[in-house]
């Protein structure tokens, strides 16, 4: 496995779902879908997602 960074390319908004797919061996789309859908749901994860792309280092 890679290690959890977000990429420089195949990127949509920052680069952190795809970063999270290619960590764990999953395509981008599947993990931004997942994302959207749990958007539905209550709780914090757009405010989860903006703290991953500030902390998330991008690909040298």
């Amino acid at each position: 496995m890679s290690s959890l960074a977000r990429p420089r390319h195949n990127r949509v908004i920052a680069g952190v779902c795809a970063g999270l797919a290619k960590r764990f061996g999953l395509s981008p789309w599947t993990v931004r879908i997942l994302f959207l859908l749990s958007c539905l749901l209550p709780g914090p994860q757009f405010l989860i997602y903006l703290a991953l792309w500030l902390v998330l280092p991008q690909e040298p």
